[in-house]
């Protein structure tokens, strides 16, 4: 069975009420994928946001079966998910990451270049639990506050280069990364609600990005259908 960790800042745990990417990625694997997979991780609450507190699990209605296993927190970036990650893999026994982090990182905490470091010691201490780990890495997508701020889109713009040059630099055949692509089309207009995190569209989107990556460079899954957005 393919054992994929969801791993990522606050639009990937998502808040209550919500669906989440991981579940709409869920959908087009259990359509496209032809053998055995689940998600994993050490989480499975959304953030309740009343609490200010990782502790609903009132998920959208959707399919009971979803599994809602993550490794992903509300304000939590590189520098958080790093230390982490060597126990969530071996605990888990995850085959393929999926991380979409680094916004949090550059708002609050380091800058492009310590993030970018931050993504190497993450890679480390995956592939130390498991040697043939695989991963693919979501760039920091548009939101609200590139849109308004300047430097800090520049230092978006840095990172995300950084980011690709990492995955090149680290990338190899017993344990591949792989840059997934920005959301095709991805507008914080529509595909957010409060221009950073993902209103169903949104969801969609990210999945969307992460399926193509799979499919175009291992052949899992297929193409996302467009029909969702």
């Amino acid at each position: 069975m393919l054992r994929f960790m969801p791993v990522g800042d606050s639009m990937t745990i998502g808040s209550a009420g919500e669906h989440t990417w991981r579940y709409r990625l869920w959908q087009h694997l259990r359509a496209t994928y032809g053998g055995p997979f689940t998600l994993v991780g050490p989480r499975e609450a959304l953030y309740d946001k009343a609490a200010d507190a990782p502790t609903s699990y009132a998920y959208a209605d959707g399919d009971p079966r979803f599994p809602r296993a993550h490794l992903a927190g509300w304000g939590e970036g590189w520098t958080h998910m790093a230390p982490l990650i060597e126990d969530a893999v071996r605990g888990c026994r995850a085959d393929v990451l999926l991380v979409s982090l680094g916004l949090i990182d550059l708002g609050f905490y380091t800058n492009a270049e310590q993030t970018a470091q931050n993504v190497r010691a993450f890679v480390a201490g995956a592939r130390a639990a498991n040697a043939r780990i695989r991963m693919v890495l979501l760039p920091v997508i548009p939101n609200v506050r590139a849109r308004l701020d300047d430097s800090f889109a520049a230092q978006v713009d840095l990172f995300n280069e950084l980011l690709a040059k990492t995955v090149a630099d680290l990338d190899e055949p017993r344990s591949p990364l792989l840059l997934a692509p920005t959301p095709d089309g991805y507008d914080i207009d529509t595909d957010t609600y409060d221009g950073t995190h993902p209103n169903e569209r949104g969801e969609h989107a990210i999945a969307g990005a992460f399926a193509a990556a799979m499919w175009e460079a291992w052949g899992i899954g297929q193409e996302y259908a467009t029909g969702t957005r």
